[in-house]
């Protein structure tokens, strides 16, 4: 049973979200159109950022804590939307977005662990202009919150978006 918690606990400790740094830029345009699922959407997007402030805790899933991929799991599972648990599953899911597409809704996807080629942290873009995207996501450091992939940190450790909706 021991050895079954260290398991576990290795697993998710190799599956925790990254935190967030300084600023720089990358621009990109939108091109997504879909009325129908746009109230799913915005719904999905209230019940994550109904959990902003909200402190990191590794597995969490409550306003008690949360991480990024509990988050992103919670606020899909209201809109009865099952996605993996694990970021680097939820990776797997949806269609590959090119980056000039990315629009409200989508999912990004980051390795924060340089020193790992795995995808480990997972974000939910709540709002795109023409110079900045924004996403709601859970961080070690500040808890659940909205980033902008701007900053330099995002940035950097940026891998993909998807879109499961």
């Amino acid at each position: 049973m021991k050895q079954l918690f260290i398991v576990l606990s290795l697993l998710f400790l190799l599956t925790s979200c990254g935190s967030s740094k300084t600023t720089t830029s990358r621009t990109r345009t939108t091109a997504r159109v879909k009325d129908i699922s746009a109230s799913k959407m915005d719904r999905i997007i209230n019940q994550a950022q109904s959990f902003a402030g909200t402190r990191y805790k590794f597995g969490g899933t409550t306003r008690k804590g949360m991480d990024c991929s509990g988050l992103i799991y919670i606020a899909f599972q209201k809109e009865n939307i099952v996605l993996p648990r694990i970021s680097r599953q939820m990776a797997e899911r949806g269609q590959p977005i090119k980056d000039k597409d990315i629009s409200k809704g989508d999912l990004l996807f980051f390795r924060t662990n340089k020193s790992s080629k795995r995808i480990n942290h997972v974000g939910l873009v709540t709002k795109v202009t023409s110079d900045d995207i924004y996403f709601i996501h859970a961080t070690t450091s500040k808890g659940v919150l909205t980033s902008n992939l701007n900053e330099r940190y995002w940035n950097n450790a940026y891998i993909m978006a998807r879109r499961v909706l």
